[in-house]
């Protein structure tokens, strides 16, 4: 929607700065909550001209304004970025406007994420005649990156991480089976909020690191062991770990190859805030021997000439 600031401010463009603040002061005298209580076209009216007054008056933002017109300012332009850095102590200070009653008292200069207008009281239809009724904030969120062992992942365990920004501590407990990716949500835990407002969360996001010997596919895991191609041929049985930590011994069938996969069942990774846990798998790779002896030697070349 197209915005003339000049016309709200009933100027035009060869207006000086100091026309520009005169006419400002003008309007926000006849239009200022303190003379209006509970009038929301005076609100209304105080907020347009407020806004037109914070480009007209900022030199670069008033020849932006000029170059592109007000659609494609309004385009270019959020009020954020429009309300940033503006002084409104400075100014209801230089106009002699009272700030305990306007609700400025101890305000700052607009910065990124702040309010992007700083008397939204105003536009709230909380104000009456005793001053603003602040309308309470939630606090900001914090988002945080959290690496955990395969051996947290699959028992639990509690974590302590310092937030940025005053090196606060808290407390995290790691739900057994959690994978990469997952979120955890500590309520409360992050920026205060404002007037009376509950405070903002932790969202952790969970990487649950690569393991020197468990491979990881969903609640499934995977343990490579090597065998003689004596024990492939006959059949064996070797003792493989677990992440659990104990050791489990594992029959192998005979003719079992470099693609054979044996199921170890419950053996894998508890399920995320279910029941029960995935499965484990063998997958088994051939021992090749790198020399051998004549003795070796000579029982190799005998099973090649019996088709071995």
């Amino acid at each position: 929607m197209s915005t003339d600031y000049y016309e709200i401010l009933g100027l035009t463009k060869k207006a000086t700065a100091e026309d520009i603040k005169k006419a400002y002061r003008r309007r926000a005298l006849k239009y200022h909550p303190d003379r209006n209580p509970g009038n929301p076209q005076a609100e209304a009216e105080f907020k347009k001209i407020s806004e037109a007054y914070a480009v007209l008056s900022d030199p670069e933002k008033r020849k932006q304004y000029d170059i592109f017109g007000s659609q494609d300012f309004g385009r270019r332009y959020s009020q954020e970025d429009i309300f940033r850095d503006f002084d409104f102590n400075s100014i209801f200070r230089e106009f002699a406007f009272g700030t305990r009653r306007t609700g400025f008292q101890g305000k700052r200069r607009m910065s990124r994420g702040d309010d992007p207008f700083a008397f939204a009281d105003l536009f709230s239809g909380t104000w009456n005649q005793q001053g603003p009724r602040l309308q309470p904030e939630r606090g900001k969120n914090i988002e945080y990156n959290l690496d955990v062992t395969l051996e947290e992942a699959f028992g639990g365990a509690e974590k302590k991480i310092s937030l940025a920004g005053g090196g606060k501590k808290i407390l995290v407990r790691i739900p057994p089976g959690i994978a990469t990716g997952r979120k955890l949500r500590l309520p409360g835990k992050a920026h205060p909020g404002k007037h009376g407002g509950v405070a903002g969360d932790v969202l952790i996001t969970v990487r649950v690191v690569p393991h020197k010997v468990f491979a990881r596919e969903g609640d499934n895991l995977t343990v490579s062991a090597g065998i003689r191609y004596s024990e492939a041929v006959l059949g064996t049985t070797v003792e493989i770990p677990t992440i659990g930590g104990e050791t489990k011994r594992v029959r192998i069938p005979a003719g079992s190859g470099p693609l054979t996969k044996i199921r170890m069942k419950g053996y894998g990774m508890p399920r995320f805030r279910g029941a029960g846990r995935g499965d484990a798998y063998l997958r088994l790779s051939i021992i090749i021997p790198k020399s051998l002896n004549k003795e070796q030697d000579k029982l190799i070349r005998s099973m090649a000439e019996k088709g071995l």
